[in-house]
């Protein structure tokens, strides 16, 4: 077991055909996309469980890829979060980690993303989910009420609920991204469906995240992680294991850019575990022999 202080960083996908040729090879198995990947990133944004519970093929080939360090952060499907709003799917959730456990062990916080309409209302119901869950997995909330915002009564009541429950939240910084142009469709469609919340860099649990959402030109992204990287640094002198999450509007650089910021924290933090060096996709080889 590696005792050194971990950063875990990656993008929102495993998979992107902007990749070919830099992170993917330009001619190779789709199924194969996850392996190289992993030499770039130690962990990715489970995003497509979100809209369906993947089949149990998909699962064994991602658990069969996937090296013993690398961690997956999976959504629950939004059939729990945002139809049922953690209401009576005591069977939905247990469907979903019964199709999950083959990936157990590379299993990062799973994440309860709440819809916006989500409010103080609901803190009961989020409380009771909360208790039914299993304490074997870890567990993050994504909150998009911007009451939860506010720096009122209704954000720490929201924090001392994950608190007491040792669930963290997932900090959401899209400042970068309403900071630059708004040209592109992947930009478009970035300002229509990125929310706007002030950025609330709290450490409730063991495994602090952060989806930042920065622009499309790469150099522009710097300037706005900045803060990240003595935070993100401090909490791992705390003894946690924060994860970071770097997107843009077309993602193209995204495993770069997340192994940037990784360097950056790692001249902050003695004895940083590294990441893998990164295959060469050009070469057609097998990627593990």
């Amino acid at each position: 077991m590696n005792d050194q202080p971990v950063l875990r960083v990656g993008a929102p996908v495993w998979s992107l055909p902007g990749w070919a040729g830099t992170v993917t090879p330009s001619k190779g198995k789709r199924s194969d996309e996850l392996l190289w990947y992993s030499t770039w990133c130690n962990a990715v944004e489970g995003n497509t469980t979100f809209y369906a519970v993947p089949s149990a093929s998909s699962v064994a080939q991602w658990a069969e890829m996937a090296p013993p360090e690398f961690r997956f952060c999976f959504k629950l499907p939004k059939s729990i979060t945002h139809q049922r709003r953690l209401r009576n799917a005591a069977s939905e959730l247990s469907e979903f980690l019964t199709r999950m456990v083959p990936l157990h062990e590379n299993f990062g916080p799973i994440w309860i993303q709440l819809p916006a309409s989500f409010g103080p209302d609901d803190l009961g119901v989020l409380q009771r989910f909360l208790s039914q869950l299993p304490q074997e997995f870890d567990w993050a909330v994504e909150l998009r009420h911007m009451a939860f915002e506010a720096e009122g009564p209704s954000e720490r009541a929201a924090n001392d609920l994950l608190f007491a429950a040792n669930v963290d939240r997932v900090i959401f910084d899209s400042r970068c991204v309403f900071s630059g142009p708004c040209e592109t469709d992947e930009e478009k469609d970035a300002w229509e469906k990125k929310p706007r919340l002030r950025v609330r860099p709290v450490a409730l649990s063991q495994r602090p995240t952060v989806r930042f959402i920065g622009q499309t030109a790469p150099d522009a992204n710097e300037e706005f992680w900045r803060p990240w990287v003595p935070k993100v640094a401090e909490w791992i002198s705390e003894g946690r294991e924060p994860y970071v999450f770097i997107h843009t509007p077309d993602n193209v650089r995204a495993p770069d850019l997340a192994r940037q910021f990784h360097r950056q924290v790692s001249e902050a933090v003695d004895s940083l575990a590294p990441l893998p060096e990164p295959k060469d996709p050009t070469v057609q080889a097998p990627l593990f022999p």
